[in-house]
């Protein structure tokens, strides 16, 4: 019997996001099965802690063992390739993931939003995807379904009981770039003030003559979470997204931070240029 004071190379005891993506993966999958955790760990001779661990990414196995527990849940072979990929990928602090024009449903973005306590967004020429509305990410993606997960994704997260204090870095050249239409853009001013709004929502306008620096340049995030879950920062293109872990690269997603941070507006400050830009579509002077 596979038991959980045994001593394995192959078992992880410390959490790390790739681990609990891979938890989070497996869970999924038995759900689905309709399987109970206590009838899984049974039939695969496994203690239920040691399931358990497994699936929060408290623990590892092997790449036999997770083939074993896919091949119980009946998963098929696409969740198969995709989940024995994870399992046998070097949890480095850095992983790699691939999506179709969006990351809104990733389950390593999925998972650690519902486990964050604070979450930190800026994009370098739209209003974050975290505060768009339906009509502006229909219009920025070409896919109403798309805009539509993405809405969900923002009530999941900033409108849950207990919602993580968010802090979103907003570059005047989105308010002011045309996505869709002016009504578009009106409605979605409009809503980035009643978020603003909100007492866990801080938006911050960094302004055009803000001086130059690299760190306006790219998409960037950051979760932090209770300890002992270490922050996570991620940032996308357009068909990957890149999470890391590891303190070298989380260092350096706080200076860049920071450096948004001395380039942007105080909050009120940030509500009037939003005001004004919103008043501006609604005249049809935009």
């Amino acid at each position: 019997m596979d038991t959980d004071g045994e001593k394995s190379p192959a078992i992880t005891r410390l959490s790390t996001a790739h681990s609990r993506e891979l938890g989070e993966e497996l869970r999924r999958i038995r759900r689905t099965a309709r399987l109970s955790s206590a009838v899984v760990a049974e039939s695969l001779g496994w203690s239920l802690g040691k399931l358990s661990k497994l699936e929060t990414g408290n623990r590892g196995t092997s790449p036999w063992g997770i083939a074993t527990l896919l091949g119980r849940c009946v998963a098929d072979e696409a969740t198969r390739d995709r989940v024995m990929a994870i399992a046998h990928e070097p949890d480095t602090g850095t992983f790699t993931r691939t999506h179709h024009g969006s990351p809104d449903t990733l389950t390593a973005l999925t998972l650690h939003e519902h486990l964050a306590h604070s979450v930190t967004a800026y994009e370098p020429l739209t209003v974050p995807a975290l505060a768009q509305t339906t009509a502006y990410a229909g219009a920025l993606t070409g896919d109403q379904n798309l805009a539509a997960t993405r809405v969900a994704r923002q009530d999941r997260l900033l409108y849950r009981r207990t919602p993580p204090n968010a802090t979103l870095y907003v570059h005047e050249t989105a308010l002011r770039l045309v996505v869709g239409n002016r009504a578009a853009m009106r409605d979605q001013l409009l809503y980035l003030t009643l978020q603003a709004g909100q007492p866990h929502i801080t938006v911050h306008v960094i302004p055009m003559t803000a001086p130059a620096h690299p760190a306006l340049r790219h998409h960037a995030a950051l979760f932090t979470f209770a300890p002992p879950l270490r922050p996570l920062s991620y940032s996308e293109n357009g068909i990957t997204t890149v999470f890391h872990d590891n303190l070298h690269a989380v260092e350096h997603h706080q200076r860049r931070f920071r450096e948004l941070h001395a380039r942007a507006l105080p909050a009120a400050q940030s509500g009037e240029v939003i005001a004004h830009w919103a008043d501006a579509y609604d005249k049809g002077i935009r």
